[in-house]
Formats: structure tokens, C-alpha cells, sequence
């Protein structure tokens, strides 16, 4: 199993939803060990959010930094700002739900780029 992100802290409180909550959101699970995926999404509902099993852990590249489902989905529109100022910026963002549908279908459109290559948020 492995542990990664694509939400912000702040983002991760406001956005929790009790399991009947029409506007709950959903974040991205990624592993090779079916009883960890399991905890791991009781977890995530423990916490409120429903879970997206994305694959193994080969899988897992399509929830990192500049794939589709990476943070942005659960921010909106991001104003051009520099690093120091979008951590305050978020902090008073409520964040936006995605839902389960959402998820999994901007992680199906994840590219892999090479190895060493990053994508600009401008490149979006």
C-alpha cells in the first residue's frame, strides 16, 4: 500500500461529508494488497469520503503531483500566486466536492510523463 495525497490539509477538513451526503467527495486509493485497500477506505469514510480503488500500486502515478486529480479538482480556478501565498490562499478556500464519478474519471485520463519531465500548472 502506499500513502500519498491529492488534497490539501485544509481542503481535507472542510471537504469531509457524513456517508449520505449528496455533496460528499471522493479521493483515490492505490495499492497491491486488496485487506490494506480495505482499511484504508474505512478509513477514508471514517474520515468522510468515499473511496476510488484506482489500481495497484503501478497505478498509483495517476493521483500524483500534475495528473488531473491532484489537488486542483478540490480548489477550483487558482489564481497565479506564489507558493507561500497559495498555502494562505487555501486555508480560506472551502474546497469544491468531487465525487466518486469525478475521480476516477480524471484519473483515467492521467499521462504518464517521462521520467524527470514536470508539467507547469500553466501547461494544464
Amino acid at each position: 500500500m502506499r500513502s500519498a495525497h491529492n488534497i490539501t490539509p485544509h481542503q481535507l477538513l472542510s471537504l469531509a461529508r457524513p456517508t449520505v451526503a449528496p455533496d460528499r467527495s471522493a479521493l483515490p486509493v492505490a495499492g497491491d494488497d486488496a485487506e490494506a485497500k480495505a482499511e484504508a477506505t474505512e478509513l477514508l469514510d471514517a474520515l468522510g469520503y468515499d473511496a476510488v480503488d484506482i489500481g495497484t500500486l503501478a497505478d498509483s502515478w495517476r493521483s500524483e503531483p500534475n495528473t488531473p486529480v491532484y489537488i486542483r479538482p478540490y480548489l477550483g480556478d487558482v489564481p497565479a500566486m506564489s507558493v507561500d501565498a497559495f498555502l494562505r490562499w487555501t486555508l480560506g478556500t472551502p474546497g469544491i466536492a468531487v465525487s466518486s464519478a469525478q475521480v476516477g474519471a480524471l484519473v483515467e485520463t492521467a499521462v504518464r510523463l517521462p521520467a524527470g519531465e514536470a508539467r507547469l500548472p500553466s501547461d494544464d
